[in-house]
């Protein structure tokens, strides 16, 4: 992921244009290749184009499209918004500041304006775009004709916001500020307390003079757009005005935590296109099968065969306006190979009495097809599970498949997209009691999962004791289960036994497990049985309305994974995407 940065404010005309133009002055000198990206635009000049960008891209980003640094307008985001497409209008910012990072070093957003009515939404949806695009956030705040008391307290509410919509804070910017240096240390020691919200423990402050930058922002536009005020100007005012390498360094050490579930499943499909891989999906008779591949064919996610009645699914597609042109569509008791697929399971079945009548009747199956495709290396990977049982999903990958290693674990674990952060849990669909071996198996397994898809795997081994507060057989497994997989994988941060609570939370862990590596920054957790692993994710699903994509299955030779019979269009395609990534590793 790129350098990047949002400039956002809580109110109208707090003059974040002066440090938009400011900040890319110093931008420019540092990073050379820079771009400027406004997802909403909302003030336009004569033309139809927004002032601020026309300028910037004049100035410093040179060679930049116009159309390439925004998204979208306001009114066309309020209207997604009253059409319940919110999920649309962050698919369309993120896919729009994805395609300018990929070629700039460094990309500088910009918020909105506040022009109409409606801030609430407006510094709403500011805080949760910048938290999708993984920007610190920069606050600038009006600070004219505002006391010390009122400043503070609007900076307050303004950080507030930006936690609810888990945006990471850089700094606050006072804007046209008259306050004293004793003022301004009265604001630095409260919002020092806030360093879980401000990024580092000593809370960037800045400030610009009311010089050059008194007037309301859409005059300050016009007189750079008419040469009234010079860009030079205002840049050498910032460089005066503010400690710009103090402001530089904050935005290199930056090293931010939270994922974003949208900005997640962007880069899972990203992933998945960059090396195309074969996926099978069994299920043809399900309408969500299908328009889930039509939509992963549209975007090239993945090549697709998909099994069953040739002309059900064909007349499905064509009831349901969907375009299965580009993939294979195959009844395996009529495909020109099915007699050799037969033959070659009888072979491999021989030794549990399966004779080739036997053999030919278990490939009609579509899902002991579908594995054989892949078996065969004819498919790459395979996704079932919409309609039938994890059992008869899995039995044939266990049956011929086979493990990687030999008498290995197969598990499963959930990838759980939270509001801020990405975390593993496992095992939640497989395994319902395991031994400790088994249970170091899926910690290792699940830390391999969770490198994979782009989360740094710190490994909690969960039970109702943390460290020697409790005793007793589940304790003592978890115990055994934790020093096997420290001597399987020694590098590995893994740590247990672990309470929830002390694995998740710093202050718990702080009381509970003072200066472990692993307690209270867990990203793995490996539940000791079944039925703890399955509730807790589905509690942590309903209760935190998080996304839970899974089960993925671990330790088989090649990818098979399963899908609820409850599942959605959108969890098939996230489903076949990180098979589709699984494969590309194998």
């Amino acid at each position: 992921m790129g350098k990047n940065l949002y400039i956002g404010s809580f109110e109208s005309d707090s003059g974040k244009a002066a440090v938009f133009f400011g900040l890319l002055g110093l931008l420019k000198q540092k990073y050379g290749k820079i771009a400027v990206f406004r997802p909403l635009i909302s003030r336009r000049d004569a033309g139809g184009k927004d002032k601020a960008l026309e300028l910037a891209i004049k100035h410093f980003a040179v060679g930049q499209a116009y159309d390439s640094a925004f998204a979208c307008t306001l009114p066309q985001a309020r209207e997604l918004e009253n059409e319940f497409k919110h999920e649309l209008l962050l698919e369309t910012v993120i896919k729009k500041y994805k395609d300018l990072e990929k070629n700039y070093n460094f990309v500088l957003c910009l918020g909105t304006d506040y022009a109409g009515s409606g801030a609430a939404f407006e510094f709403g949806l500011n805080a949760e775009i910048a938290a999708n695009l993984g920007c610190p956030t920069l606050l600038v705040v009006k600070s004219q004709d505002k006391s010390p008391v009122e400043l503070l307290e609007s900076t307050r509410l303004a950080l507030d916001q930006l936690e609810k919509g888990c945006a990471d804070a850089l700094g606050c910017f006072f804007n046209r500020a008259g306050l004293t240096g004793e003022e301004t240390e009265v604001i630095r020691r409260d919002l020092t307390r806030r360093a879980n919200i401000i990024h580092g423990p000593n809370p960037g402050l800045y400030a610009l003079p009311r010089a050059g930058n008194d007037c309301a922002e859409e005059e300050f536009l016009l007189r750079l757009t008419a040469g009234e005020q010079s860009m030079e100007s205002v840049c050498a005012l910032f460089r005066t005005e503010v400690d710009g390498q103090d402001l530089l360094r904050r935005i290199d050490e930056f090293k931010g935590v939270r994922i974003a579930p949208k900005m997640f499943e962007y880069e899972l499909l990203e992933k998945a296109r960059a090396k195309k891989m074969r996926i099978v999906l069994p299920e043809g008779q399900d309408e969500r099968i299908l328009k889930a591949a039509d939509d992963l064919l549209r975007r090239g996610v993945a090549d697709l065969a998909i099994l069953g009645d040739l002309k059900r699914i064909r007349e499905d597609a064509a009831r349901l306006k969907l375009d299965l042109s580009k993939a294979q569509l195959i009844e395996p008791t009529a495909a020109a190979n099915f007699k050799e697929y037969a033959a070659t399971y009888a072979e491999l079945r021989k030794h549990k009495g399966v004779t080739l009548e036997q053999a030919e009747e278990i490939l009609s199956d579509p899902t002991y097809y579908g594995t054989m495709m892949v078996y065969k290396g004819e498919m790459d990977g395979m996704v079932s599970g919409a309609v039938n049982t994890t059992a008869h999903t899995i039995r044939p990958a266990f049956e011929f498949i086979k493990t990687r290693v030999k008498g290995g674990t197969v598990s499963s674990c959930f990838l759980m997209c939270l509001k801020d952060r990405m975390l593993v849990f496992a095992d939640c669909a497989v395994l319902p009691n395991p031994t400790p071996k088994e249970l170091a198996d899926i910690a290792i397994a699940s830390a391999g999962t969770a490198e994979i898809f782009g989360v740094e795997p710190r490994v909690a081994m969960l039970s109702y004791s943390t460290g020697s507060s409790g005793k007793g057989p589940d304790v003592d497994l978890v115990i055994e289960a934790t020093r096997l997989a420290k001597e399987a994988a020694p590098g590995l941060a893994l740590e247990g036994p672990l309470q929830y609570d002390a694995a998740i939370d710093p202050g718990v862990a702080a009381t509970k497990l003072p200066g472990n590596p692993v307690a209270g920054r867990a990203t793995v957790f490996i539940f000791p049985n079944l039925s703890t692993g399955n509730n807790t994710y589905k509690a942590v699903q309903r209760a935190a309305n998080a996304l839970a994509i899974g089960p993925v299955l671990q330790g088989l030779n090649k990818p098979v994974n399963d899908l609820s019979r409850g599942c959605t269009v959108p969890d098939i395609i996230n489903t076949v995407a990180i098979t589709a990534i699984q494969a590309q590793g194998k």
